[in-house]
């Protein structure tokens, strides 16, 4: 049996896509193939890396990627984790199954970096238990909640 395959897709790849990328390999201990790309490619944010390490995930190694290098490849789920990204990708090809996570974008954080960090921590907490959920439907088989 091969493991399930799941792409996160955002606008430009660089904090609530990444989060959840390094999440689900971190959490699902290498039984989960996990991507992420987004529309438009840019840098992984800082902040986003920083609320990782602060839970023990080191995800420095990521890059940001744009999706058209995984147009032609089979995913299990494509899941959205922006509006945009949402409304740019209503479908996707080679997905089995699609799903939206609206999560607010914590690069628009303003104020002192501490105050920013506490946007991605938020975020990183509602990925955490998303990616939890769908740890325990990928384990049970299930499809799309």
């Amino acid at each position: 049996m091969t493991a399930p395959r799941v792409l996160f897709l955002c606008t430009h790849n660089s904090a609530r896509s990444q989060m959840a990328e390094a999440l689900l390999r971190s959490r699902s201990r290498g039984r989960v193939e996990v991507e992420s790309a987004g529309t438009e490619k840019t840098l992984v944010r800082p902040l986003a890396l920083k609320a990782l390490k602060e839970i023990g995930i080191d995800a420095s190694a990521q890059t940001s990627k744009t999706l058209d290098r995984f147009i032609d490849e089979r995913f299990d789920y494509v899941i959205t984790v922006c509006d945009a990204a949402n409304d740019a990708c209503p479908t996707f090809p080679n997905a089995g199954a699609r799903e939206h996570w609206s999560l607010p974008d914590p690069s628009k954080a303003t104020g002192s970096e501490e105050e920013q960090l506490a946007v991605y921590r938020a975020v990183r907490v509602e990925l955490e238990e998303r990616v939890a959920a769908l740890i325990t439907r990928l384990a049970s088989g299930g499809a799309q909640a």
